[in-house]
């Protein structure tokens, strides 16, 4: 069975900083590509970052140069730091995998951004 488990959000005044992290089990993590997704009230959800399993790495234009996604698979862990945080990064954020033809998504973690 699949797990992928999100921690680090809350709330960050505008400019200030967070980091998710999501841990998974139950795929093969080294070859899965990784990545994080955004939901903000009413819109679409929508890819913000994702590192695939050679290292290559896409970011949303509107994240560019202040989120970096990382991953560790020894521990089986992608990170996302988000800097220079800005009110329209509040979102729900969704850990997302992908192993072969298998995608699978996390429960999700609260991003506010407000003074």
């Amino acid at each position: 069975q699949v797990h992928l488990w999100e921690s680090g959000g809350g709330l960050a005044q505008p400019g200030g900083s967070l980091r998710l992290s999501c841990q998974a089990s139950g795929i093969i993590f080294s070859r899965s590509a990784m990545g994080w997704y955004r939901q903000a009230s009413g819109k679409e959800r929508e890819l913000v970052a994702v590192m695939r399993s050679g290292g290559i790495t896409d970011y949303a234009d509107s994240v560019k140069g202040r989120f970096t996604i990382s991953r560790d698979n020894a521990k089986n862990t992608v990170t996302l730091q988000m800097n220079s945080l800005k009110p329209e990064d509040t979102a729900v954020y969704y850990c997302h995998a992908r192993d072969g033809d298998r995608g699978f998504w996390g429960q999700g973690t609260q991003v506010t951004v407000s003074s």
